[in-house]
């Protein structure tokens, strides 16, 4: 039940914020942690990793107004465009230094975009329960029984509903790709 406030809670911010954009700093509390983490683990530097952070939330705001409540979390939306805005600072700073793309490079970056792509596509499709714990666990990056004691749940039953989860991921993304 907890969980279920906490997204009506999230979704009554992000409307709040898009009437408003003072708003805004409640989202931004609540997921600058997640944000920043996932792009410090891709970045070389604790400087290079505030700026595309701030970049991320710069865009996000700017952008709120085309944000559609989906039930996933606002921070899987946030990580989209994380990813986004690295993969743009990277062929930025591949530019700077003078390398040329590779052609095979770009290849493969762009089939990791569109997977990625299809993964959160197939996150939002998940049961309500199941994508909780996903986001959770791979995007907030709680510990099950962290996500027990949020979900009053017990961290078998937590567990489970990640396995779920997962193996309904693989079997469609597998499938996604022949």
């Amino acid at each position: 039940m907890r969980a279920l406030n906490e997204g009506a809670d999230e979704r009554l911010l992000v409307e709040a914020a898009q009437r408003d954009p003072a708003h805004f700093a409640e989202l931004y509390t609540r997921n600058f942690q997640a944000v920043y983490a996932y792009v410090a683990r891709r970045t070389a530097s604790r400087e290079e990793a505030e700026d595309v952070t701030s970049q991320v939330f710069h865009q996000a705001l700017s952008n709120l107004g085309r944000f559609e409540w989906r039930g996933a979390p606002f921070a899987a939306w946030l990580i989209r465009i994380a990813a986004n805005t690295l993969a743009d600072h990277w062929r930025l700073r591949a530019r700077e230094a003078g390398d040329p793309p590779s052609g095979e490079s770009s290849d493969d970056s762009m089939e990791d975009i569109e997977r990625r792509a299809v993964l959160f596509q197939l996150v939002d499709s998940l049961p309500a329960d199941q994508r909780r714990v996903i986001a959770m666990r791979f995007v907030e990056q709680k510990s099950i029984r962290e996500i027990a004691q949020e979900l009053k749940r017990t961290a078998g039953a937590v567990k489970q509903l990640q396995f779920r989860a997962l193996e309904k991921l693989r079997a469609s993304m597998e499938g996604a790709n022949g």
